[in-house]
């Protein structure tokens, strides 16, 4: 294992955390993660408020260094009340992701209502107003991430369903309609990514195919651990794993990330690929939202790199984490 890599592979920034509860115009009981996308020169998050309620909202930051950050007082996305959509909204809604495709903001979120969990799509042109597109999901699917590009004329997206514990994808001609899943990632005995595994950040195009973060569980005696990791997906067939991390690249190991509204978590909603470095900004014990960079080549690296349990017992390694979103 390469010495650079004894601790973390991501780097977190000097300011962390740059959002927390004393940086909201409003009170609330907690912060969860947030998706990123670069928006008019300025860097855009879209934070998972909890309320003093208990319920899930959205609301807009901007900074123009991507350091600090000013939140709207009034939701970006509330939850949807009445009707059928209240019946899936109206408990909250969370943990968007930000996909540019076809020069449109694609907005995924997880609803939650009386009838479980459910995988919303919305857009927006302006990060003023938004759109829903309606429910990509049957029920109880979350963490969805939608691909910056077609795959073979087709829209792809990145899920979870539960009660499994594994990262799937589906296709869809008119996203509208998805269907022919695949299994992409599954949990491994053994590994930091144990007990379930869930995808973070829109996948991000590179040579080697479609890089992916992803966040890994696994119970220890003392509670559940999450943590990020790595994978590379074939550009044309994102169901064969070409290289995965066999070590996290961001592990809880400051307060911020120990101790919280759930202690011991790492999750990433949103990151941006900037001259070569991804700036992952991850949610920390659902309590704050920080920011850690890497090197893509770096990030690639621990993914190729050679599995020492396989090393050490010639037996071969396996192929294929409660969660945040």
């Amino acid at each position: 294992m390469n010495d650079r890599f004894v601790g973390d592979v991501v780097q977190r920034c000097p300011g962390n955390p740059l959002v927390s509860l004393h940086d909201l115009p409003f009170r609330a009981s907690d912060i969860w993660n947030a998706g990123v996308t670069e928006f008019d020169g300025d860097v855009l998050l879209l934070l998972t408020v909890e309320t003093l309620q208990g319920h899930h909202q959205i609301y807009r930051a901007v900074g123009a260094d991507g350091r600090n950050f000013v939140v709207d007082a009034e939701p970006f996305m509330a939850p949807l009340s009445g009707g059928r959509a209240g019946m899936y909204e109206g408990l909250g809604i969370r943990g968007p992701r930000i996909t540019v495709l076809d020069g449109v903001y694609y907005l995924t979120y997880v609803a939650e209502g009386d009838h479980g969990l459910r995988l919303g799509l919305a857009k927006t042109s302006d990060f003023r107003s938004v759109e829903r597109l309606g429910y990509i999901s049957q029920v109880d699917v979350k963490g969805g991430a939608l691909f910056p590009a077609k795959i073979n004329g087709r829209y792809a997206v990145l899920k979870r369903p539960r009660p499994g514990a594994s990262i799937w994808v589906s296709y869809s001609d008119d996203l509208e309609f998805w269907g022919d899943d695949d299994a992409v990632i599954t949990p491994r005995g053994g590994y930091w990514d144990s007990t379930r595994v869930g995808v973070g950040m829109a996948p991000v195009l590179i040579d080697e195919g479609w890089l992916i973060i992803y966040y890994g569980e696994k119970v220890t005696s003392a509670g559940p651990l999450v943590r990020l990791g790595a994978a590379v997906l074939d550009r044309d067939d994102p169901s064969r794993v070409l290289a995965r991390s066999n070590i996290p690249i961001l592990s809880p190991r400051e307060k911020y990330e120990r101790i919280g509204n759930v202690p011991n978590v790492v999750f990433s909603c949103g990151g941006l690929l900037q001259d070569g470095q991804v700036h992952i900004y991850y949610g920390a014990s659902d309590s704050c939202v920080c920011l850690g960079t890497a090197d893509v080549r770096d990030i690639i690296d621990v993914c190729h790199e050679a599995d020492p349990q396989e090393a050490d017992t010639e037996a071969p390694a396996p192929t294929s984490g409660q969660s945040r979103s």
